[in-house]
C-alpha cells in the first residue's frame, strides 16, 4: 500500500515542479505586470504592488486552466506527439534567445500591434480602480500568455512531466500559481523598499538569465529528442 501511494504521487510531484518553474521562469522577463509592480511598489507601497501581482497571477492561472482543459490532449497523439517536441524544441530555444538578447524592457510575450490594441479596448472598457484588477485585466488582454501556455501545456503532456489527467494536470496549475505567486510577491517586497534595489536594469539581468535557462531547458530537450530517435532506430 504504501508503495502504491508513493508511485500515486510520484506523478504529482513531478508536475507540480514543472508548473512552479515554468511559472517562475516566465514570470521573470520584463513586460507590462512587472514593470507596473515596479512603479506602484515604489509609489504606494508593498500591499499594493503585491495585490496587482495577485490579480496576475489569477488570471495567468486562467489561462493556463484553459490550455490544457480544451488543447493540450491533442497533441499527445502518435504524429502530432512528435511534431509538438520538435516545435517545443525550437521555441524554447526561441524565447531562451530573446531573452538572453534582450537589450530594453519590452513586452516578451507580444504578438502582434492587433493584440495590442485589443488589450487597450479591453483595459478601456473594463476600466479597473483596483490593484487585483489591474493585474487582472492586463494579463487578460494579453493573449500571448493564453498561446504561449497553450503551447507549454501540450509540451509538458508530449514530454510526459504532466500526465492527461485531471489530478496531474490540476497539479501543474497549481505549481504555476505558485511559481508566479511567489515571484511576483519577491518583487513586491524588494520594490516597495525603495532606494533602487531592483531597477529597470537589473529586471532586464534577471530576464537574461531566464533566457539561459530556457536555452538549458531547450538543450536537454533537443538531447532528450536525438536519443528517442537513436533508441527507436535501434
Amino acid at each position: 500500500m504504501a508503495e502504491l501511494g508513493m508511485d500515486a504521487l510520484h506523478p504529482i510531484f513531478v508536475a507540480t515542479l514543472t508548473g512552479f518553474i515554468s511559472g517562475l521562469l516566465l514570470s521573470i522577463p520584463v513586460g507590462p505586470i512587472n514593470l507596473t509592480i515596479m512603479h506602484e511598489g515604489a509609489r504606494r507601497g508593498f500591499k499594493w504592488a503585491l495585490l496587482i501581482g495577485l490579480g496576475a497571477t489569477t488570471m495567468e492561472v486562467v489561462y493556463c486552466f484553459i490550455a490544457f482543459t480544451g488543447f493540450a490532449s491533442f497533441f499527445s497523439r502518435g504524429f502530432i506527439k512528435a511534431g509538438m517536441e520538435l516545435f517545443s524544441f525550437v521555441f524554447m530555444l526561441f524565447l531562451g534567445i530573446k531573452f538572453l538578447l534582450a537589450k530594453t524592457v519590452s513586452n516578451p510575450v507580444h504578438l502582434s500591434d492587433a493584440t495590442d490594441r485589443i488589450e487597450e479596448r479591453l483595459e478601456q472598457r473594463l476600466h479597473p480602480h483596483s490593484a487585483f484588477m489591474i493585474g487582472m485585466v492586463r494579463v487578460m488582454g494579453n493573449l500571448g500568455v493564453l498561446v504561449f501556455w497553450i503551447i507549454l501545456a501540450a509540451n509538458f503532456i508530449s514530454r510526459e512531466w504532466v500526465t492527461p489527467h485531471w489530478p496531474s494536470k490540476l497539479a501543474c496549475v497549481g505549481g504555476v500559481a505558485l511559481g508566479t505567486g511567489a515571484w511576483f510577491a519577491s518583487l513586491s517586497w524588494v520594490v516597495s523598499l525603495g532606494q533602487g534595489r531592483l531597477s529597470e536594469k537589473n529586471l532586464l539581468r534577471l530576464e537574461r538569465f531566464s533566457g539561459v535557462c530556457l536555452l538549458v531547458l531547450a538543450l536537454a530537450h533537443g538531447v532528450s529528442i536525438v536519443w528517442q530517435m537513436a533508441h527507436h532506430k535501434t
